[in-house]
This record gives C-alpha cells, structure tokens and sequence, in this order.
C-alpha cells in the first residue's frame, strides 16, 4: 500500500455528509439511545498523565485480555483511554500498528478501506463515528507476515459519562497471518458511558484473521459496535466475541462477506445478561462465491437480563455451506432470551441449516455431578463452565489458552 502524504478530503468530506444525513436514524432493533446525553468534550484531558496506568486500570484490562505488564507474549500493543492515545506500537516485522488518523495521514485518507465494508448511514451509531470520531487502530499484516504472538488493541473508558467513538480498520494482505484481541472496558468507579466502535476488516487472498473481542464495562454503559468484514478468495476469518459482566445494553450484527471462492467465516459469541440487561447481538454471513462456508455459534446466559440472539446466513450461488447454532440458559427469574436464526438461500444447490435451543439446566445432570460427591451449587458450575466453552477451531495454542482462562474466570463469578 504506497504512502500519500495528503488526506482524501473529498471523500472525507462526503462521508460527512451522508453520516449528517443518518444521524437521526435509529437502528432498526435493540434499544435506542440519545446520543446528546453523553459527554464528548474532554478537552482537558492530559494524555501523559495516564502513562503508566495505576494498577486497577492495568488490572482491569488484563481482564480483557490486554496486558500491559508484559507477562504475556504479545506482537504489538495499542491503547487508547478515553480519546487520548496512550501506546501503540508493533514488535514483530511485518505487522503494523497506528493510530486511525496517523494511518490515514500516511496513506492519503485510506480511500480502498474507509467505509467500504460498510457505510457512514448505516445508523446514527455508524453516522456518530464519522461526525463525532475520536480515535481507534489501524492494524496490518503485510503480504506473507505471519503472526507469532497476538496483537492486543485496548479501548478504555475512564470518564464517568464520556461518548467513546472510534473507527478501526485491520487489513491482512494476502498470505499474511494474524491474531489479534480487542479488549474493551470501563475503568473501576465508572459506571456510566457509551462506546461506538465501528470495525472494517480486509482480510485478502489466503489470508487469515483471528479477531477476538472481550468485553468488560459497568451496569450504565452502552456499547454500539459496528462491524463489516470482506474475506476474499481462500481466506478466512475467525470472530470470537464475549461479554459476561454488568453492561446497560450491547446492540451489534457484524457482518461478512464472503466474496471469494472458499472463503471462510466463523463467529463465536458468548454472551451472559446480568439483571436489567439488554443484549441484542448476532452475526451475519453473506456467501457470494463458489465453495465458500460459514459457521455462526452463540452461547447466551440470562441471569434475570434479555437477550436477543441473532443469526443470519444468506447464500447467493450454488456450492456454499453455512450453519448457525443458537443455545440459550436462563437461570433466574425474569430472564428471557429470544434466538432468531434466519436463513435464505438464491440458489437450489446451497446448504444452510440452523439449530437452537433454549431452557434451564437439565435437573439430571446436576443430580449426576452430585451423586459424585459435588453439592448443588458446585455442580451448576460445573455445568455453565462446559456450556461457555464453545469449541472453538483455528485457535493458536496461546491465544486458546488465554481465551479459555478469560470464560473460566467469568463463569466463576456468575453463580
């Protein structure tokens, strides 16, 4: 990708002018939000104030899986607080990791990756991030790089009340590897806040991505993602997404399209709904080419929260396999949870198919684990462990192993 030293301004420019155009458009499900009821303006901030974080900030983020101690192996470290850049900076050759705006200073606005998987009017969440940016990454593996260790991206919220809006954009050139975990939390004492993440990732011909996203917030943040992915030829893209803690409300449906013969796609979500909780998250797959395969897997717990669990996998030519599992738990009184499995097929020679499901505990299984010796409470965590840990494929043994510790932990503190 050749460096240019002036911006886009004209495409900038008329990006601005359709998100004008969105603000006002709510999205078409989940909760909807008044964005004028959070703060944007920290102009007092001192970004060298926060360099190093105080312990519970750094601990806080560990819990995402971003660690700032350097205990664990990481190819590169990115971390914004609040608006402000903090670090960021790569440490493996060939990776490549910046501030959004520094990368589209360098590389003439990013005009082939700028809101083209998928668009500024998309909502007023994705119209917000253009009017009322503040940051984000941009992350890239260059042509045949390969990625020992993971990439960790951290989006802070350290302001009681703040509006976080960032655009991130992740480009894997083709042949190149990467992993990459985006951990995302509100600070200790923060219980207040909205983050609007819009996400564009590229992943090119035989290239793969590994996108593992962890979240962490307080009981009156509200989170707003937005996410489109564009996988070409033989490539493929992973997508790990939890979130088991206190959260006002989640809304996000990241969609990928799969527009090179076998390409491949596979959203894993765990989701856990605290009491007065509202999560509205699901994925969604678009199989245009010949060969190309999809799997979507939620695994969702109501502990008195509503969920709403979507999935949707749409195949437009003949050759093309995709199947979508939606399993739910609800373990306390007041929970509910909705599974919307939705498939549609443009073709008589596809393969789409969906399972799902959603209950309580199996009485006999508890009663199997206590016959051997374990009490009731014990043995219904036993059974929500194995339910969270989705057998996730394509996993390097590191990043597994991490992601495995991060559900361990979160299902320790649910019952």
């Amino acid at each position: 990708m050749r460096e240019v030293a002036t911006r886009a301004t004209q495409s900038d420019g008329t990006a601005r002018a359709v998100a004008e155009a969105a603000r006002a458009k709510p999205a078409p499900y989940g909760p909807d939000l008044d964005l004028d009821a959070y703060r944007t303006d920290i102009s007092d901030e001192e970004p060298a104030a926060r360099k190093p974080l105080p312990a519970a900030d750094q601990a806080r983020l560990l819990e995402v899986g971003v660690d700032l101690g350097n205990t664990t192996p990481r190819a590169g470290s990115f971390l914004q607080v609040n608006h402000a850049l903090v670090h960021c900076g790569s440490r493996q050759e060939g990776l490549e990791i910046l501030g959004i705006e520094e990368a589209r200073a360098r590389y003439g606005g990013l005009p082939d990756y700028w809101w083209q998987a998928l668009g500024p009017d998309a909502d007023k969440y994705a119209a917000e991030a253009e009017l009322d940016r503040h940051g984000g990454y941009f992350v890239r593996a260059l042509p045949g790089a390969k990625a020992i260790y993971p990439l960790q991206a951290g989006l802070y919220l350290a302001r009681e009340g703040l509006a976080q809006a960032v655009h991130n954009v992740v480009l894997v050139e083709e042949g190149a590897e990467l992993h990459l975990i985006t951990g995302c939390a509100s600070a200790p004492g923060v219980r207040r806040g909205l983050h609007v993440g819009v996400s564009e990732f590229y992943v090119k011909r035989g290239a793969k991505l590994t996108f593992t996203m962890i979240h962490a917030w307080a009981p009156e943040v509200a989170v707003r993602p937005r996410t489109g992915v564009i996988v070409e030829e033989g490539g493929v893209f992973l997508n790990n997404y939890v979130a088991l803690g206190p959260v006002q409300s989640i809304q996000m449906y990241p969609t990928a399209r799969l527009v090179g013969p076998g390409a491949l796609a596979r959203f894993n979500s765990v989701l856990v709904a605290q009491p007065g909780a509202e999560l509205d998250v699901g994925s969604r797959a678009i199989l245009e080419a010949p060969g190309t395969r999809a799997e979507l897997v939620a695994r969702t717990i109501s502990l008195g929260g509503r969920i709403v669990s979507r999935g949707q996998l749409v195949g437009r030519v003949p050759g093309v396999r995709g199947h979508l599992e939606c399993r739910g738990l609800i373990l306390a009184p007041g929970g509910s949870i909705l599974a919307v499995p939705e498939l549609e097929g443009d073709s008589p020679d596809l393969e789409l198919s969906h399972e799902a499901a959603v209950g309580r505990i199996n009485p006999d299984e508890v009663e199997y684990l206590m016959a051997r010796g374990l009490d009731e409470a014990e043995a219904t965590a036993v059974i929500v462990r194995g339910f969270l840990n989705v057998d996730i494929e394509g996993l390097p043994p590191l990043l597994e192993q991490e992601l495995r510790a991060v559900l361990d932990v979160g299902a320790s503190r649910l019952l």
